[in-house]
């Protein structure tokens, strides 16, 4: 079965609330990581929503040309609240100019910078609507004009 949409997980909102994990949007390293068809679980638990875990692991994740296991970094993260809306968001990421990679159907947003309780804890995923694909191109990771994840209060 493949993916059907984009989530954030209840493990992440939840560390962030209780204080479990400090997570810090405007200062920490963000990194998204390409995944094929493996259907993602919101609810597992924070060990299993990270990077190079459960169904995270690098044996699962798409990499070639200038997308590097491990993910990419992502640059201009924004944290913002208005209007009862908290959104994460960053600029659009680009792979290499050699970039060849099938069935790409989503990504893993992960916080590179945290080491404990859970190192590189997955904050979202996020479904690309279908199988994509390059051949010798550039993977871009464009995000939604809402942002990564938002949450409405």
């Amino acid at each position: 079965m493949a993916w059907s949409n984009s989530k954030i997980f209840s493990a992440f909102v939840t560390d962030v609330m209780n204080n479990t994990t400090a997570m810090d949007m405007n200062s920490d390293t963000l990194n998204v990581a390409l995944y094929g068809v493996n259907t993602p679980d919101q609810t597992v638990a924070s060990a299993s929503s990270a990077y190079n875990t459960g169904q995270w692991i690098t044996g699962n994740e798409l990499s070639n040309g200038g997308w590097t296991a491990g993910g990419l970094a992502l640059a201009s993260v924004t944290s913002a609240f208005t209007t009862n809306v908290y959104t994460l968001d960053a600029a659009d990421r680009v792979g290499g100019a050699t970039d060849t990679l099938t069935a790409v159907f989503g990504c893993l947003v992960f916080d590179f910078t945290i080491a404990a309780p859970v190192a590189k804890q997955g904050m979202s995923f996020n479904y690309f609507g279908g199988s994509q694909s390059v051949t010798s191109g550039s993977f871009t990771v464009v995000w939604n004009t809402s942002g990564i994840l938002t949450l409405t209060l």
